[in-house]
């Protein structure tokens, strides 16, 4: 059996589990432990408890005592010098012109390393951005790139119901969101609706979903998405040009031209309209489909009442006349499949024998059919 405490290092921070040792502990102390960045300082937000060893990782770690008043000094003046860490990170940022954001910025307890927090489309070169800031602090330097996500977390706000965003304020971890919980919940699907301050789905959405699905049910199965089918997703409605079997990803067109790879599981099918904004979406995966073949751009292809079909219409092309069938209105139209002219012609070259001699030819045929010896 353990003693153990758990420890939480910020205000919704994971929470990290130590041994109580020979200090005496109670929920909401301040306390300063060892941890593999350094020395850390945390609060006790969970009281001691006795665990099985088998339910924590070994060797544990002990808190090493309370914080005193110097310990809290030495905070604020820590949290003092990352305003102006973060000014000095931002000038050197802009100096070497790199596409990167900076979020935040944090020095340990024992200011033996200091963490740059950034966000950035894609991987950033930042070896020379790492000499510069080693240069000026003289210590140890990390630049930690985070998700849209954690950059919310750190930096706070208010969500759309009017409170404190839950990542800042409680949760510890992210629990994967898919847009089938709020197709489940009879939510709009309009990403704009359901999606937080960060751009992505809103946390809640995990809150009631379990109360929506039957215990005993079994699992919905997902089924594969078809090519060009209409789709929603979290960046918005678009149509799937490709898909990935083995990763069971899409990749999908949005409708303002932005391309994107989704899972399965993160899309809900649309149902089908045959309008001209379709007929445009299509269009585009057929040009890039021919462009990744080295084609021809093929012309879009309309669906019957479409375009193609209204532009016959108003030319008056493509309509009998009269709401009647079209025949042939030439020299000898109503005698016969041709025209007058090719009629006679026929006539001359083959000419027609009286019906009685035609029907004795037929007889005479007959009768030399049969067998010799009748």
């Amino acid at each position: 059996m353990q003693t153990v405490v758990g420890v939480r290092f910020k205000q919704a921070g994971k929470i990290y589990y130590f041994g109580v040792g020979e200090v005496s502990l109670e929920a909401g102390d301040e306390v300063v432990v060892e941890t593999a960045r350094g020395v850390e300082f945390g609060r006790v937000v969970t009281g001691p408890r006795d665990v099985e060893d088998t339910a924590v990782v070994l060797p544990l770690k002990a808190v090493q005592r309370k914080a005193t008043e110097e310990d809290r000094a030495r905070v604020a003046a820590n949290q003092a010098q990352e305003k102006e860490a973060f000014r000095i990170g931002e000038e050197k940022i802009a100096a070497r012109a790199l596409p990167m954001k900076l979020v935040g910025v944090e020095y340990t307890f024992d200011v033996n390393k200091i963490i740059f927090y950034f966000t950035a489309d894609g991987r950033i070169d930042f070896r020379e951005l790492v000499k510069d800031l080693a240069a000026v602090f003289r210590t140890r330097i990390e630049l930690r790139q985070i998700g849209v996500r954690d950059e919310a977390k750190l930096l706070g706000g208010i969500g759309g119901c009017g409170r404190p965003l839950c990542c800042a304020t409680f949760l510890g971890d992210f629990a994967p969101v898919s847009i089938r919980m709020a197709k489940e919940q009879n939510l709009s699907l309009n990403p704009t609706k359901i999606s937080g301050v960060c751009g992505r789905l809103m946390c809640c959405l995990k809150y009631e979903s379990d109360c929506y699905a039957c215990p005993r049910a079994v699992p919905k199965k997902v089924l594969t998405p078809k090519v060009k089918s209409r789709v929603v997703s979290v960046e918005g409605e678009g149509r799937i040009i490709s898909l990935n079997q083995q990763r069971r990803q899409a990749t999908i067109l949005l409708d303002d031209g932005k391309t994107i790879v989704a899972s399965w599981e993160d899309i809900v099918e649309k149902e089908e309209d045959t309008d001209l904004a379709n007929i445009a979406a299509l269009a585009a995966i057929a040009a890039i489909e021919a462009e990744a073949a080295g084609g021809d751009v093929p012309p879009p292809r309309y669906p019957k009442g479409g375009k193609n079909r209204r532009a016959r219409d108003s030319r008056g092309e493509g309509k009998p006349h009269d709401g009647k069938t079209r025949r042939y209105h030439g020299e000898g139209a109503g005698k016969g499949r041709f025209p007058k002219g090719r009629d006679e012609d026929a006539a001359e070259r083959r000419p027609r024998r009286p019906r009685e001699d035609r029907r004795n030819t037929r007889r005479e045929d007959h009768g030399s059919r049969r067998p010799s010896g009748e």
